[in-house]
């Protein structure tokens, strides 16, 4: 589904990613993991062309990104739906507005359309009766929750997550897991999640790759990494600095 070949990005004199080769497969949920700073979030950016690399290829479902131009990148994101760290809702509009506004800016449906889609995504994610709300009035989980329900309004082959447990105690993050994985399994969609958190990683991936100065390090499943005598990897899976003793 997704193909990341040598791609390098610095951003003035600091090289944020020095040649990273990726495949993504298609209706999989794959994670990314890696030390804050690493440049996960760049990565992220570039499978929508938030970022373009300075060299290297992002091809998604046979598409080159580096050969559209601004008019058919802005169609192409079409195809993506993603999740914010912080939900990135509009606390002027209410949570009908919020998970509408996607579908009224790049949708022909009608209001009533509009109306039974909003309501279907909300029960999708598990809420329901809450179109009046404003944010402000959900807890971190909920707004997440919306923020999920608004990012999959409009369909998309592709999901990505920024980061969705961040901030989130013990109990809110496994739920999260579980709509990651339920969202996933009734779409069949293809989803990339960034995360720090090694046990959501290991709940909730088909594959995992580890970003680590500015490369993939390692990609493939649980046991890979739970296999690796890499010495970066062994300290990231078991949380100690470098120095530590093993």
């Amino acid at each position: 589904m997704i193909t990341l070949k040598n791609i390098h990005k610095s951003f003035k004199t600091q090289k944020v990613l020095c040649g990273v080769n990726l495949e993504i497969p298609k209706g999989k949920i794959t994670v990314i993991i890696g030390r804050s700073g690493e440049g996960k979030s760049v990565l992220l950016k570039h499978l929508i062309g938030l970022v373009l690399p300075d060299s290297g290829d992002v091809v998604i479902d046979g598409c080159n990104l580096n050969t559209l131009d601004d008019y058919a990148l802005k169609d192409f994101r079409k195809n993506f739906g993603m999740l914010f760290q912080n939900a990135a809702l509009f606390d002027s509009m209410n949570v009908f507005e919020n998970v509408a506004f996607p579908l009224v800016e790049h949708s022909d449906l009608t209001e009533s359309k509009i109306r039974d889609r909003v309501h279907e995504v909300l029960e999708l994610v598990g809420l329901k009766d809450i179109d009046q709300k404003s944010p402000s009035q959900l807890s971190g989980g909920m707004r997440k929750r919306v923020g999920l329900a608004r990012a999959i309004a409009l369909l998309p082959q592709i999901l990505l997550y920024d980061e969705p447990t961040t901030g989130l105690d013990p109990i809110m993050t496994d739920s999260i897991d579980h709509l990651i994985l339920n969202t996933q399994k009734k779409l069949g969609i293809t989803s990339v999640v960034i995360s720090h958190d090694i046990g959501a990683t290991f709940r909730i991936a088909d594959k995992v790759a580890i970003l680590h100065e500015g490369k993939i390090l390692l990609e493939g499943d649980e046991k890979t990494f739970r296999q690796s005598q890499n010495s970066f990897v062994k300290r990231f899976l078991e949380g100690k600095s470098e120095g530590t003793e093993m």
